[in-house]
């Protein structure tokens, strides 16, 4: 437990500067820069604290980086650009030398690229490069063991080493020659997991690119460049708002991928489930992603027909209403209701969690108990 003198030093830096915050706490030298820095953002009755000039900002920012612990200086600069309008921070080399990069900077960066001048852009793609190398550290590894796993389960032979055999499906497969006078099942048919070099299953990435979903954007396109990168898995991915664009042939690039993003605008899911069912070849081993918030734009009753006989011709499709860090956000839950029929649950899903996802998909396993085991 923390002490009553530190939880008023806490009321005080929260509550801010005014007689009538009722701490009656004292801040020292340190408490005190931190207090200025949290005036200067947050304190309602000032427009534009940081000043207007470059310097002020910069130094800011780095203030900001030398008090508080890097979770709370990315949400604080993620305030800044709201509450102030410091989008023109971004248009500043100096300035992006100094901020804290994050996957909500890099949707930020993405978002304006088609405005940042021409002394920026290097910068700017500098710092989505740090943050997409960060993040392709976090989770290569461990998509690249749940996919290949799953795989090497997904495909079965009929003559396993011991080791390899899968006994529920063997037992099942050999119920017919059970020994009720030695209670034992003779396994005349034995089932294992298998492994097959070539392309075994195909994931089509289709991702609403409208404001509300650009860190899923962002997370999307890194999955998609380390699911490129494995040959057991032909990979697709499409972005979409009242139109559509392929950008499979960028997944090789994921930091050329996300600045041939337009990040905004409407939202038509008919046109681009529309488009991606032209992608599928072989629907039994197709794992197909809608990542939105499901505000369809389009016509829903196409939508839902396209879904409906996506389902029914073997596809496995899944529905994220984001894939992120922050949980599910605002979705349209009528919509949602009706995949629900389908079988397609529709759910957030966090970026540590999606390989675990696709490996679930990847074995046809049902992903309502996946949900739940989650939960």
């Amino acid at each position: 437990m923390i002490s009553d003198d530190e939880a008023a030093r806490r009321w005080r830096l929260v509550l801010g500067g005014n007689e009538a915050d009722g701490t009656g706490c004292q801040l020292g030298a340190l408490d005190q820069k931190m207090d200025h820095a949290l005036e200067a953002l947050y304190d309602s009755n000032r427009q534009g604290g940081l000043g207007s000039s470059t310097p002020s900002v910069a130094r800011w920012l780095g203030d900001i980086r030398e008090y508080f612990p890097t979770s709370v200086v990315q949400v604080m600069q993620r305030d800044a650009l709201e509450r102030l309008d410091m989008k023109r921070m971004l248009m500043e080399p100096e300035l992006l030398d100094v901020v804290q990069p994050d996957v909500h900077l890099v949707a930020d960066l993405v978002a304006l690229s088609g405005s940042i001048p021409a002394k920026t852009r290097d910068t700017a793609r500098q710092v989505v490069k740090r943050v997409v190398d960060q993040v392709m550290q976090r989770v290569a590894q461990t998509t690249r063991q749940a996919v290949y796993g799953a795989l090497n389960r997904a495909e079965r032979n009929r003559r396993p080493r011991h080791h390899d055999i899968d006994w529920p499906r063997t037992i099942r497969a050999n119920l017919k020659h059970y020994q009720p006078d030695y209670r034992t099942i003779v396994p005349e048919v034995r089932i294992g997991f298998g492994r097959r070099r070539q392309s075994m299953r195909h994931v089509v990435l289709c991702i609403d690119q409208s404001g509300s979903m650009a860190a899923s954007v962002v997370y999307s396109a890194i999955f998609g460049a380390v699911l490129a990168s494995m040959p057991a898995v032909s990979t697709a991915l499409v972005v979409f708002d009242t139109s559509v664009v392929d950008l499979t042939d960028e997944l090789d690039d994921p930091i050329e991928l996300l600045f041939s993003t337009r990040l905004g605008g409407g939202t038509d899911i008919n046109r681009a489930v529309a488009y991606c069912q032209q992608l599928i070849r072989a629907p039994q081993d197709t794992i197909f992603v809608l990542i939105s918030d499901l505000y369809e734009g389009g016509v829903e009753v196409d939508f839902m027909r396209r879904a409906a006989s996506l389902v029914a011709s073997g596809v496995q499709f899944v529905t994220l209403l984001a894939l992120s860090d922050e949980g599910a956000p605002a979705f349209n839950a009528p919509l949602a209701a009706q995949l629900a029929t389908l079988g397609v649950p529709a759910f957030a899903c966090t970026p540590d969690k999606f390989p675990e996802l696709l490996a679930a998909a990847i074995q046809r396993s049902d992903l309502r108990d996946w949900i739940a085991r989650q939960t």
